[in-house]
């Protein structure tokens, strides 16, 4: 067995399948449906298979490759131009629980029994289905939960407490390497984060797991 032979193929197929899952978009992970998920074993099984059919050469892998990456492209373009297609080709959201009753009907339709839908809910804090009023499988196997009003956490709104502005966390450190970006976005540079990170007896930042700034709380440190 040509183990260079392999060790290039594999080369080239990752960087092959990496760019194509870069023009395809984040949606191919995040909100995986069901074809995406076996357009991703196809695209893997192509590689796969020509890493040890002798026959095969890095021009069929990029050919299989980039063939099945533009057919899932054209089929994003498509569901994005035509909103009628979405439906058939993506599927739809199915309503599960409306008004607080359960629809066995779209259970059957959805293959979910009664344990898989507890599952769901439960996966969304959710641990008794008397609390729920709406809820809904999307397209990609998750489920969005929509509480009674009577189970619904009070907001700051309801209690009539002054609302303050709500700001991001910036990571300045992750494990042991300062992001720069992070830090001058921010409006920081080394030197600060140097000074301050001596005030909590830390000399180096080779030492911290993780640092994060929050406007109005400070910098958070956790050293390794």
């Amino acid at each position: 067995m040509d183990f260079l032979k392999i060790a290039v193929d594999l080369i080239i197929g990752f960087t092959a399948l990496f760019i194509m899952t870069k023009i395809l978009g984040k949606t191919q992970i995040t909100q995986i449906t069901t074809f995406d998920f076996i357009s991703a074993l196809v695209l893997g099984e192509l590689v796969g298979n020509t890493i040890y059919d002798n026959e095969t050469g890095l021009t069929e892998i990029l050919f299989a490759v980039t063939i099945w990456g533009l057919l899932i492209y054209l089929l994003e373009i498509v569901t994005q131009k035509f909103n009628r297609l979405r439906g058939p080709l993506e599927g739809s959201p199915t309503i599960i629980i409306h008004e607080g009753k359960i629809i066995r009907e779209q259970l059957k339709k959805s293959k979910l029994d009664m344990n898989q839908l507890q599952h769901l809910v439960r996966s969304k804090g959710v641990f008794s289905l008397r609390e729920v009023e709406f809820a809904i499988l999307e397209t990609d196997g998750t489920i969005s939960v929509l509480k009674k009003s009577t189970y619904e956490n009070p907001t700051k709104k309801d209690l009539m407490v002054n609302q303050e502005k709500v700001y991001l966390p910036i990571t300045f450190i992750s494990d042991g390497n300062v992001i720069k970006d992070n830090l001058l976005e921010a409006g920081f540079n080394e030197t600060w984060l140097t000074e301050r990170l001596k005030e909590k007896n830390i000399l180096h930042t080779k030492d911290v797991l993780y640092a994060e700034w929050l406007e109005g709380d400070g910098l958070h440190v956790q050293s390794l």
